[in-house]
């Protein structure tokens, strides 16, 4: 099976280097299986909850939680890509959050890394407390 590469709902601007996406999940709303094949930079402008589910996963065990202006940095790896994975919001208004691809290189990395923040939100595994 296969899964979409757009880890957003709307291209919001792209050229030979960076490719943006925005992702607005409604309230209660879920953004479907998806996989991120480049490392990218996750900002969210506004304040949200969030978790999220790997595939083959019974439960929601990400939970992400932004104050305005939280960024986080993924290095997807050149062995990538991620795991597919579904988000869904856990706000009763909608929230959305923007996606930069860097899209102009493979990664310098031969793995997936932890997330890098800014420490204004989180994104954990609450089963082990690792970064997501």
């Amino acid at each position: 099976m296969s899964y979409t590469p757009n880890p957003g709902d709307t291209l919001v601007f792209e050229n030979d280097r960076v490719r943006v996406w925005s992702m607005t999940l409604p309230p209660r709303g879920m953004y479907d299986w998806h996989q991120h094949h480049h490392d990218h930079l996750i900002i969210w402008p506004d304040p949200g909850r969030a978790e999220a589910q790997r595939l083959g996963e019974e439960e929601w065990p990400v939970r992400q939680t932004a104050e305005a202006g939280y960024v986080a940095f993924k290095t997807v790896g050149s062995g990538g890509p991620l795991t597919p994975h579904r988000i869904r919001n856990l706000e009763d208004h909608a929230v959305t959050h923007y996606i930069v691809e860097l899209i102009s290189e493979p990664s310098p990395s031969p793995v997936e890394l932890p997330s890098e923040t800014n420490d204004r939100g989180s994104a954990v595994d609450v089963r082990t407390g690792e970064p997501f």
